[in-house]
């Protein structure tokens, strides 16, 4: 078994970091504030996208000269202000690393992703990490995801995707797998309804996912109790 997460919204709750780099990086064009649900709302198709909308957002040209290296300069500086793991995820990854491989699957620049997973000692989890600065295209495109499957050697039928916005669930269609929306993920809010089917699992909390992931396998789910 095979479970891929992605890292903001899913694992790492760094909203507000995102949201005080973006509004800094939009000061800096002379422009106001987006408020922190906002900035949630852009998050999860990369760096590159996130500038773009805030500054669409902002009333700033979208394609404004420096916008994103001067956000990637100063969301460096923030990374770890305030994020922190939603709780329960490092014990679900403990628990979850018994059973299946885990990999990561982010958007995010690898190299902040793997600092962000490195502060709250949860890197050990993942035997295959993947950014959004790699090789492939960021998601939704399937093909990371794919080599993620094959470096396991799990088909998608023993693969499932942990995410929490509609670039997660749309690289779970084209890449044929089952998916687990993180209701608990600033991203989720933004998925239509009318996108999910009976196929797709949504997790309210991280707790949920363990059980999740049993009925995937088609085990019986009863409800779980980190370090079972």
């Amino acid at each position: 078994m095979l479970v891929v997460f992605d890292l903001d919204g899913t694992l790492i709750d760094s909203l507000r970091d995102l949201a005080d780099s973006t509004n800094e990086m939009l000061a800096e064009f002379g422009a106001a504030p987006l408020d922190e649900a906002h900035v949630g709302r852009l998050v999860g198709s990369g760096a590159p996208e996130l500038v773009r909308r805030a500054l669409a957002a902002a009333g700033v040209a979208p394609e404004s000269p420096g916008a994103l290296s001067r956000f990637l300069e100063i969301y460096d500086r923030r990374l770890l202000n305030h994020s922190r793991p939603y709780p329960g995820i490092p014990e679900v990854l403990a628990d979850l690393s018994r059973e299946a491989a885990l990999a990561l699957l982010t958007n995010k620049p690898i190299d902040q992703s793997i600092r962000t997973l490195d502060a709250f000692g949860l890197t050990r989890y993942f035997s295959s990490r993947i950014g959004g600065d790699g090789p492939w295209p960021p998601k939704p495109a399937p093909e990371g995801l794919q080599w993620l499957m094959q470096q396991a050697g799990e088909p998608p039928d023993r693969t499932l995707m942990v995410g929490d916005s509609i670039a997660d669930l749309s690289v779970g269609r084209l890449a044929q797998v089952r998916v687990c929306l993180a209701a608990y993920g600033f991203g989720f809010a933004d998925i239509p309804p009318e996108a999910l089917t009976g196929d797709d699992w949504v997790a309210d909390t991280a707790l949920a996912i363990p059980p999740i992931v049993a009925r995937s396998l088609g085990r019986a789910a009863p409800d779980w109790v980190p370090g079972n």
